[in-house]
């Protein structure tokens, strides 16, 4: 089947570069997609032909309506709605604008990423769990900010644990706060790319927001609060137990991490693994496990996860070969000539 969509502003940031975007859709959907004078010829099975079609009448309103998009954007929109066939790309985008994220206009650009946000919303406790770069601590702080300005909570409780990366820094000056503040920064950072600087600060100050090592939790109970826990991988099953059970009436935890980044001690079992076994059919909580499909930072980082990935496979199967191979025979003992 053949079909033509009439073609509006915005054509250049349709395709994108080396024509990315028009390739996204072409692979997921198996068309043809063609630029003519003054429309795209989409080519394939009917139901793709048509599904192509709407997307792309989506996109010229959108643009037509003064909606942008960034590099890269696109992309990852185009890959959900191929992927869900239930999303439009307007649902999509205005997604993102029916949720007060401060200064920031956010919409999913994974499947994984629109499922975890939507558990967020359903449910008061979350795992997201997944490699580095798939959104899983930023969004789960917009998702924070999000219910602070709205009201729904009253203050936001960001935690992770202290551990180093496969470093040891030695002694840091400066008070307690600020020791353990550069454990912390990838928090802080999500919120200054949330909100103005100033505001940040104030509410800092005021404690609505507050920063904090999973050692000053024990003890607490966390009402009306909204509690992101970070970089779980790196508690202990005691400190996981510990964090989980602070959180109080009328308030919402995301628990974040990836398993396959654990900085403790040789010999010490990360808690968020055991939450993970422990905690699977308990009713209420959200589990969203992500992949390298859902990385959303420069295109290089999705590559270098897939080869520690196969270097690992790899590894894993020569070790099991290793062990499943067959002794050798015990060679005789050669006797002395007389």
């Amino acid at each position: 089947m053949k079909l033509s969509v009439q073609i509006g502003r915005g054509i250049e940031s349709l395709f994108g570069t080396r024509d990315e975007n028009i390739l996204v859709l072409e692979s997921a959907l198996a068309v043809t997609i063609r630029l003519l004078n003054e429309a795209l010829e989409i080519e394939g099975d009917e139901p793709n032909v048509i599904r192509a079609a709407s997307i792309f009448e989506d996109y010229f309103a959108l643009v037509k309506e003064g909606q942008t998009f960034v590099s890269g954007e696109l992309s990852s929109y185009f890959r959900v709605v191929t992927e869900d066939p239930e999303v439009t790309l307007r649902s999509l985008v205005h997604s993102g604008r029916q949720r007060n994220f401060g200064k920031k206009v956010l919409a999913p650009k994974t499947v994984n990423q629109r499922r975890y946000v939507e558990a967020i919303e359903r449910h008061d406790l979350v795992f997201g769990v997944g490699p580095a770069g798939t959104g899983k601590t930023y969004l789960a702080v917009a998702m924070a900010v999000s219910a602070l300005l709205s009201k729904r909570v009253s203050r936001i409780v960001l935690t992770r644990p202290a551990v180093e990366a496969g470093e040891r820094l030695g002694f840091l000056p400066g008070n307690l706060q600020e020791k353990v503040d550069p454990y912390l920064r990838p928090l802080y950072d999500a919120l200054y790319d949330m909100l103005e600087v100033d505001k940040v600060e104030k509410l800092l100050e005021r404690q609505t927001i507050e920063v904090a090592p999973i050692a000053f939790m024990r003890g607490r109970t966390l009402n009306d609060s909204f509690i992101i826990f970070d970089e779980a991988q790196n508690s202990t099953s005691e400190q996981m137990k510990m964090v989980l059970t602070r959180q109080g009436f009328n308030s919402k935890m995301v628990v974040t991490g990836d398993v396959t980044q654990i900085d403790l001690p040789t010999g010490k079992r990360s808690g968020m693994n055991d939450a993970l076994e422990i905690l699977r059919k308990v009713e209420g909580i959200g589990f969203v496990h992500f992949d390298d499909r859902d990385v959303v930072r420069h295109s290089l980082v999705q590559r270098i996860i897939r080869a520690y990935e196969r270097h690992q496979e790899l590894s894993a199967g020569r070790q099991l070969a290793l062990k499943l191979a067959p002794d050798p025979p015990p060679q005789e003992a050669e006797l002395p000539v007389a």
